[in-house]
């Protein structure tokens, strides 16, 4: 058999050979491409949920009631492959003003959420800041979580009574910390507890925290006499008894922690707090969408579940127009108890 050794056969199978190696380069990316690789620096896909990274942006110290929620969430979130990673990032001043400030300012971002509640909303009005919540894309109401009475370990009040006993003696005399400025929770509640056993409000000798860390230290160092916030905050002081817990404003007890309603104690006298997640301003309403999905993606993991029982949360999930209603809700509520305080 002779062999073809012309230039025109030589020719024709090299360009044979690389239309071949071509195809098998070609097909073996399309294969890369659907199935990725693992452990070997490969990204998947883009739209591999999990491989979607985001930001949440807390409007306090660490330790504070919106960083837990905020980092608590992000867990759930990471360890269920929900997302990819989240940046955590405490934003801190004017008691959440400035985290709001920048949210505004992030206009259309469609990799960031800020945790925020009720301290938010009426810091908002007492800084007299530009950046209203119901300019920001409301995406979920994650918790409600009740007020403690908290005092150190050695202080002379073993119950509330004996509190409001010395308060309604000398109200001056009664130093009270929150982790909130003025409008937020931890502000509003004594106030509200002043007017209701009948103490001037106005009275009250009330001195903000920038978030529960700072709170905590001022407690532990005796600065003030009383505390009140979020007990999810406490959680460790409370557990080795160097923090005591006089009352929790909520309707029942706190199943973790050994205390008394002020209702028991015969105060009749209810308050709860909030948090939840908002968005920039002007995000798509596909990315709203995601976003909602998500929190309601964490919100039945069993992380977050864990989440709600560890911190003493009353699970009080809502999202969409729900919230938002919500939201100019309690906007309206701060700005009348302001009023009606004279604060």
């Amino acid at each position: 058999m002779l062999l073809d050794v012309s230039p025109t056969s030589h020719h024709r199978r090299a360009r044979a050979g690389s239309r071949s190696a071509l195809l098998a380069v070609l097909t073996a990316l399309v294969l890369l491409g659907a199935t990725g690789l693992s452990g070997c620096g490969v990204t998947r896909g883009s739209d591999d949920p999990s491989n979607r990274r985001l930001q949440m942006m807390i409007p306090n110290s660490p330790g504070g009631g919106y960083d837990l929620t905020g980092r608590a969430a992000a867990k759930a979130m990471e360890d269920n492959d929900l997302t990819g990673r989240f940046e955590v990032s405490n934003v801190l001043g004017a008691s959440g003003t400035v985290a709001m400030q920048r949210l505004a300012n992030s206009e259309g971002a469609d990799d960031l959420m800020m945790t925020m509640g009720l301290g938010v909303v009426g810091a908002v009005y007492t800084n007299d800041s530009d950046a209203r919540v119901s300019d920001m894309t409301p995406i979920a109401r994650l918790i409600e979580e009740q007020e403690g009475l908290l005092v150190p370990a050695d202080s002379p009040f073993r119950t509330v009574g004996d509190l409001v006993e010395a308060w309604k003696a000398d109200p001056g005399s009664i130093t009270i910390g929150g982790g909130s400025s003025n409008g937020g929770p931890d502000h509003l509640f004594p106030h509200q507890l002043a007017q209701t056993v009948g103490i001037d409000p106005r009275q009250v000798n009330y001195v903000p925290y920038d978030g529960g860390g700072p709170l905590t230290t001022a407690l532990l160092g005796e600065k003030i006499t009383v505390g009140t916030s979020g007990l999810g905050e406490f959680e460790g002081q409370i557990a080795d008894g160097s923090l005591r817990v006089l009352a929790v404003s909520g309707e029942e007890r706190v199943p973790t922690v050994d205390a008394p309603t002020l209702t028991e104690e015969g105060i009749d006298f209810v308050f709860t707090n909030w948090r939840g997640v908002l968005a920039p301003p002007g995000i798509s309403e596909e990315q709203r969408d995601y976003l909602v999905g998500l929190l309601s993606d964490m919100h039945d993991t069993p992380e977050w579940q864990a989440a709600l029982e560890r911190n003493g949360w009353t699970d009080n999930f809502a999202t969409g127009e729900e919230f938002a209603t919500f939201l100019q809700e309690q906007d309206r509520r701060v700005a009348d108890t302001l009023e009606e305080l004279g604060l």
